[in-house]
């Protein structure tokens, strides 16, 4: 059995090839990160006899094309945390970080954790994420320009100060736009120009809710069918977890999610405490139902 531990990178990927027992065996480079470097990769992990497993650390911004790639050629994937990663770094013989170590560190964490989740390719789920990730990014813009608004706002009329969460609504942009036109200056002419950004991201934030409702409406009604499971909540969940199938159980799922209790003995086997570890995006949205 041959693991191959790799380092993705945005122009390149190094490889270290271990056996069973986690001595090296090789290491390869690639030069570019396309598909035919890919598969130059799985022609140069032919030399080695026996099944093989690729290892990847899971950060899938750098990696999502490569094991695309991969599960093309008929591959065997895992995904390595990083924090698995670094123990096994600090238990090597070998100082400081480069890439052919941090590939070694994944190759060696893969054997050492035998139930890592086997990458798969992206479903409808990968839709669904980047649609809540699109949003929350403009939410997260808008907000910025609603919070300049209000010094903007104040400096005009220290005595207008509308309601909290309100201006995220046509009908007190439109009361605001009609109040600016009384004032002069560049201070007012800055606050028009942010209640017209405002208003159009809160069309596109609208927007995509409804396209989010009507995607998530198809991938998971049972999902929406619990009390307090709202669209977002439900899109952010099935957008996160991408596949409940990749988890053995629900005690593995509940320990992905942060729902797990952790034991904290102390003397006392029956003690538990709440864990703060896990995934916070699917915690938020399980503590928000």
């Amino acid at each position: 059995m041959v693991t191959l531990g790799i380092d993705a990178h945005k122009r390149s990927h190094t490889v270290v090839a271990v056996d069973e027992v986690g001595r090296e065996m090789s290491q390869k480079t690639t030069l570019s990160t396309t598909t035919e470097a890919h598969l130059e990769l799985v022609r140069w992990a032919e030399q080695f006899d026996g099944e093989r497993t690729w290892a990847v650390e899971d950060c899938r911004h750098l990696s999502r094309r490569l094991e695309a790639d991969l599960l093309a050629a008929g591959e065997r994937i895992v995904r390595v945390p990083p924090k698995l990663m670094a123990h096994a770094r600090d238990s090597a013989r070998t100082y400081g970080k480069s890439d052919p170590i941090d590939a070694l560190a994944v190759a060696r964490a893969a054997l050492r954790e035998p139930d890592l989740p086997v990458a798969q390719l992206d479903g409808p789920s990968r839709e669904l994420r980047l649609l809540v990730d699109h949003r929350e990014d403009l939410v997260a813009d808008r907000t910025a320009h609603i919070n300049r608004l209000r010094w903007h706002l104040h400096e005009l009329d220290p005595t207008w100060d509308p309601a909290p969460r309100s201006l995220g609504r046509f009908k007190t942009l439109d009361q605001v736009a009609e109040r600016l036109v009384r004032f002069d200056g560049t201070v007012a002419r800055l606050a028009v120009d942010l209640v017209a950004r405002i208003r159009d991201l809160t069309v596109t934030i609208n927007e995509l809710e409804r396209e989010i409702g009507q995607l998530v409406v198809r991938l998971a009604p049972t999902l929406l069918a619990i009390v307090g499971a709202g669209p977002l909540s439900a899109a952010k969940i099935v957008a996160e977890v991408a596949d409940i199938r990749r988890f053995k159980s629900k005690d593995a799922f509940a320990r992905h999610n942060g729902t797990a209790p952790l034991p904290a003995w102390s003397g006392n086997p029956n003690r538990h405490r709440l864990s703060r570890t896990g995934n916070r995006q699917i915690n938020a949205a399980i503590h928000r139902i």
